[in-house]
């Protein structure tokens, strides 16, 4: 076999992101009342989604803190619809967090692949989030048992796509890059990422985007790891 080491990226990989993270908001906006702010929960959703994105955007460039972006994720997206509660934004955050993490969506043939998959090779998890929440998924799906180890960006302090971050797990888990092949969904965090470091690619492209990058395979659905790994 070519390769010893298999990475995987967790949210939109394995975790279905956006099935949790809706499922969660839906709980929200329904036990908080939102319909009194929102035309609408798509209407809430929407405002989030676009606000949490530049959220991100900037706690990836450290300009904001963990505890800040989960708060004011929130606030920024009541402000949207005229509301200025801190109080309830700050309540808002704390249950997102507390909640999403124990969703268990994931997709599909997940269990089987990865089970089929560490009958072979060290397996790992390589995630930008909160430390406590990426586990939090990974316990809550019964992954753990798959994985050696899971690697946040928290724990290293750089966020994928940086060099620092793979150059981090690579030195952790004292293997040769050679050995080692990264699986992702996002194109520039994951896939370019993980080959400016050295490390082959298996772009995971659920929807089918027309891209220019050059990952070493690429597939749309888990199964499909079968017939290369």
């Amino acid at each position: 076999m070519k390769y010893k080491h298999v990475f995987f990226d967790l949210d939109r990989t394995l975790w279905d992101f956006e099935k949790n993270t809706e499922a969660t908001l839906n709980e929200i906006y329904q036990s908080f009342s939102l319909n009194l702010y929102f035309q609408s929960f798509y209407d809430f959703y929407t405002i989030y989604k676009k606000v949490n994105e530049k959220q991100w955007e900037l706690y990836r460039q450290g300009s904001i803190t963990k505890e800040f972006l989960s708060t004011n994720r929130f606030y920024l997206t009541l402000s949207e619809a005229g509301n200025d509660n801190k109080d309830l934004a700050r309540e808002i955050g704390k249950k997102y967090i507390h909640d999403t993490p124990l969703k268990t969506a994931l997709y599909p043939y997940t269990h089987e692949v990865l089970s089929n998959l560490k009958q072979k090779y060290n397996m790992y998890i390589l995630t930008n989030g909160f430390r406590e929440v990426q586990h939090l998924k990974v316990n809550s799906c019964n992954l753990q048992k798959y994985f050696i180890e899971v690697i946040t960006s928290e724990d290293c302090g750089y966020m994928k796509p940086s060099n620092d971050f793979f150059n981090y797990a690579i030195n952790k888990l004292e293997v040769n890059t050679a050995d080692c092949i990264m699986i992702g969904d996002d194109l520039n965090v994951d896939i370019i990422g993980a080959q400016n470091s050295g490390i082959d690619t298996i772009y995971l492209n659920h929807d089918l985007l027309k891209h220019s990058e050059t990952p070493t395979y690429e597939i749309n659905n888990l199964k499909q790891l079968l017939s290369i790994l």
